[in-house]
């Protein structure tokens, strides 16, 4: 049977206090979960949540990291620091970093390599603005991400990445693409893979999608051939919107 790969995001929400209630509801309510399950507190919870979720199937996540091991970097968590905690995945290219702190495709790759190194999974994410869409460059924008995302990932390494396809107008915005939509990019996303790395890793990789994703379209999303999962964002807030999600079937 297919499994599925369902992450959250907590973004910039949630005190450690906050952080460590919302970890233990989870472990207790998704114990008995089938799917890879993962949640990505703030830097500050990092610590607390990994000592909450012990013991359980969830995996510890991050929301970003900086470029380099260490150094004088003010400001920066390195990759290092997240793995001294156990985290075990990166989120980067979140759209938000793109778009809201000029995160360029050279810098994102940058730290998917970096990532890989030192055995942290990163989950790449994708996407156009909704100008991009309707302007008829889609293709071009998602395929020169995912080129440029991926650029020195040796094929032997894909297996450790995901891909998150995040249409920009649909983050935080309450439109969700029609899973018709959603699956279009993701096939795409896959041509673009066997470009790079062949048909067989190409139907091999997990893709999730994201962009107010919820427990009423979360199933018809993942019917789709091509959808492997998805990357929560306000829904993964509270146990009764992000358990529904990852217990959709």
């Amino acid at each position: 049977m297919r499994s599925y790969y369902i992450a959250g995001n907590w973004k910039m929400h949630k005190t450690v206090a906050e952080s460590v209630a919302l970890a233990k509801e989870l472990k207790e309510k998704l114990a008995g979960c089938g799917e890879k399950v993962l949640v990505a507190p703030a830097f500050t919870a990092l610590a607390a949540v990994a000592e909450a979720l012990k013991g359980s199937n969830i995996l510890l996540g991050a929301q970003n990291m900086g470029p380099e091991e260490q150094g004088a970097h003010t400001g920066e968590v390195s990759v290092l620091m997240l793995k001294d905690l156990g985290v075990k995945a990166v989120i980067l290219g979140h759209s938000e970093r793109r778009h809201s702190y000029s995160e360029g495709d050279a810098l994102i790759n940058k730290k998917v390599l970096l990532a890989l190194k030192h055995g942290i999974e990163p989950i790449l994410c994708v996407g156009e603005t909704l100008e991009e869409r309707e302007g008829g460059t889609l293709e071009a924008v998602i395929g020169m991400q995912v080129r440029e995302g991926l650029k020195g990932v040796e094929a032997a390494a894909l297996k450790s990445v995901t891909i998150a396809y995040e249409p920009v107008w649909a983050i935080g915005t309450g439109k969700t693409a029609t899973p018709e939509d959603a699956d279009a990019v993701h096939a795409y996303i896959r041509k673009v893979l066997a470009s790079l790395y062949g048909e067989t890793a190409s139907k091999s990789m997990c893709i999730q999608y994201g962009g107010s994703v919820k427990a009423d379209n979360a199933a018809s999303l993942m019917a789709k051939p091509n959808i492997d999962g998805a990357l929560v964002g306000g829904a993964s807030l509270k146990v009764d919107t992000f358990a529904p999600i990852a217990l959709f079937r």
